[in-house]
């Protein structure tokens, strides 16, 4: 089982689709449907046996929560913040890079 590169409250963008994301919520493995992971294209298709990362994700276009392999992510604070509407109920703000999850919100 591979180890999480990547922590709560870090920007993360997606390698081939390019949106970027604030982690919320890490999987030591894959945890998602059958379903889910059978829509994926099977050329482009994530292993199960690595992390993966519930994100506060964004386009050019809209806010949402995305589910990514650690495969398909790179880091990315150096873009600045993220805008996603539910930032601000999990965390406090953005410092040095990150943000900082709200008191009591973590596990």
């Amino acid at each position: 089982m591979a180890e999480a590169r990547f922590g709560i409250g870090e920007v993360v963008r997606h390698r081939l689709f390019g949106f970027r994301g604030v982690v919320f919520d890490i999987d030591p493995v894959f945890a998602n449907s059958e379903e889910w992971y059978e829509s994926i294209p099977q050329d482009i298709r994530p292993r199960r046996d690595q992390p993966f990362y519930h994100l506060l994700a964004e386009n050019d276009e809209n806010s949402y929560v995305a589910y990514v392999s650690q495969q398909n992510l790179l880091g990315d604070a150096e873009a600045g913040p993220v805008d996603h509407p539910s930032l601000e109920q999990m965390f406090d703000g953005f410092r040095d890079g990150r943000y900082r999850l709200r008191r009591g919100l973590s596990h």
